[in-house]
Order: C-alpha cells, then structure tokens, then sequence
C-alpha cells in the first residue's frame, strides 16, 4: 500500500523575500454571515430582503470573516510562531457579498533579522472570484527569534 502525505508548508528562517503563500478559498454562506458568531445582531448581515431596502445587492459579510480566512492562512503558514507576538493589520475596502467565493494571499514583503531569526513582513488580502479586493493589511510574524 502506497500512501503520499501532503508536504509541511512553512515560512522558515531560510523563506525569503517575494515568497507567496498559497491562501485559502470560502464561500460567503449567509447560514455562517447570520450566526451568532458573526453577524446576528445585524439583518445585513444575513436576511436578503433587509438588505436590499438598505440599498445592497445581497447580505454582506462581516469584516472580521475576511481577517480570519486571512489568519487561517497565516497559521497555514507560520504555525505556532503567529500566535507569539505577531501582528495584524487590516482594511476592509469592499463588502463581501452572499454567494462571493473569497480567496486569501499572501506575498513576503521584508525580512528583517531579529534575534537569531527574522521578523517577517508579508502584504496580505483577500479577493473574490473575479480579483476584486475586499481586504488588504500586512502581517508581522516572528519565526526563529
């Protein structure tokens, strides 16, 4: 019996500038935009017909939704290292709308060494299927240090 594992993707010491990270892909599902979790309080977020009498073509996400598709990728990336100290900083641009499938990426920026690794600096956004950008900021993850 032949078993193949899927390689261990991560940014290392040795990572280096320009890298692109491969992100992750989501639906905007209005059964998640009305949870609790993420929207509730806020018609918006999940009920058509409210929205569209506040002028939206369809429910949109919450902004936090598009920044945590953009940290799963990052702990895709960094693992343990983005939960010591790293840094998040994003802008919403665009609303996401219901039936949207959002992609994340991320591209390394600037590697600055820090202690005995490197203090990493990677532009990151989120992007519908036709790359119109929702979210874009920058990550700052310690790896090595």
């Amino acid at each position: 019996m032949t078993t193949t594992s899927t390689p261990v993707r991560r940014i290392t010491v040795d990572t280096p500038v320009g890298f692109e990270l491969i992100g992750v892909k989501k639906k905007a599902a209005i059964q998640l935009m009305g949870s609790r979790l993420w929207g509730r309080f806020n018609p918006n977020h999940w009920d058509p017909a409210y929205a569209g009498e506040t002028g939206l073509k369809a429910p949109i996400q919450t902004g936090e939704m598009s920044s945590a598709y953009i940290a799963e990728m990052c702990v895709n990336w960094f693992g343990a290292d983005f939960f010591k100290g790293a840094r998040i900083n994003c802008k919403y641009i665009a609303s996401t709308f219901a039936g949207e499938t959002i992609e994340t990426f991320g591209v390394v920026r600037e590697k600055t060494a820090k202690g005995s690794g490197y203090r990493f600096t990677v532009d990151v956004w989120a992007a519908n299927e036709d790359g119109e950008k929702k979210t874009v900021g920058f990550v700052e993850v310690d790896v090595g240090v």
